[in-house]
């Protein structure tokens, strides 16, 4: 099976999960516990199936936030509420959000079925080792309801590509700010709005190109070189390499399949306005 396969998996898949980190099903769940402030209620519940882990592991596994910015917000949350409330309160939110968008029958729904079977086996063939966010949700109970099991694994998948990205990313000697600033340089989202959703300071994003053209990965323009071009392509390649394991597992057929199911829910979610890189 192909690398690029898992790619495409991914973003055909992604949005399925990823909405919870927008919607105002999750913001009013976690109000309700006393979470008020948006950026703290994306920091516990991403991170809660860890534990109530200090500053340090979200910085490390969340890799390209301003530290300053997470600390600010762990651990306070866990002195709010706990991991397991929150947890509790992301999967109420994505039952409310994905009934909202897709509707009620997304419950009995024999597509949504097959495809949370097709992604259940998918997301458990993935192996724990140096996976610590996949690691932490795979240790969480499936849900019972097939639209949330649906969304439970491709949580894990998500989680699983993710851990592996940010080992291609260490491998190549970037932190996080410096993977910003390649991504910005790829041209798929706007350099100042990764900046500013990650809350890098001028000095510090500046300082992190000015490393990146010594290393000769970007020229005086702040583009990509030759050599930072295919640098980044390696990255992009290797993170489909390392999240091609769950795929494989399934087989070609049922990909194509799974993705098959899933495209028009991502697409009506997209399409329901609510997505924006904040």
């Amino acid at each position: 099976m192909e690398p690029v396969v898992a790619r495409k998996m991914w973003r055909t898949m992604e949005v399925y999960h990823g909405a919870i980190y927008f919607v105002p099903e999750a913001r009013d769940a976690y109000a309700e516990l006393g979470v008020t402030e948006q950026r703290m209620g994306y920091f516990g519940s991403r991170a809660a199936p860890m534990g109530p882990v200090p500053a340090e592991v979200v910085i490390a596994t969340f890799f390209n936030f301003h530290p300053q910015l997470i600390r600010e917000r762990v651990p306070a949350v866990w002195e709010i509420t706990s991991p397991a409330e929150l947890l509790d309160a992301r999967l109420r939110a994505a039952d409310a959000y994905l009934r909202r968008i897709l509707g009620d029958e997304i419950e009995s729904s024999a597509e949504v079925g097959e495809a949370a079977t097709l992604a259940r086996r998918a997301a458990e063939a993935c192996r724990p080792e140096g996976r610590a966010l996949y690691a932490g949700h795979a240790s969480l109970p499936w849900p019972l309801q097939q639209h949330l099991v649906l969304w439970h694994a491709i949580t894990l998948l998500r989680e699983f590509r993710g851990d592996g990205h940010i080992a291609a990313m260490t491998a190549e000697g970037l932190d996080g700010c410096e993977a910003l600033v390649t991504h910005g340089a790829a041209g798929e989202v706007a350099p100042n709005v990764l900046q500013s959703s990650r809350r890098w300071p001028d000095d510090e994003w500046n300082a992190a190109i000015d490393r990146l053209r010594t290393k000769g990965w970007l020229d005086d323009g702040g583009s990509f070189t030759d050599l930072g071009r295919e640098r980044r392509q390696w990255i992009e390649d290797r993170t489909d390499e390392l999240a091609l394991e769950p795929w494989e597992a399934i087989g070609e057929e049922s990909c194509t399949r799974l993705r098959t199911l899933v495209r028009p829910w991502s697409k009506a979610i997209v399409e329901s306005g609510e997505l924006a890189l904040r």
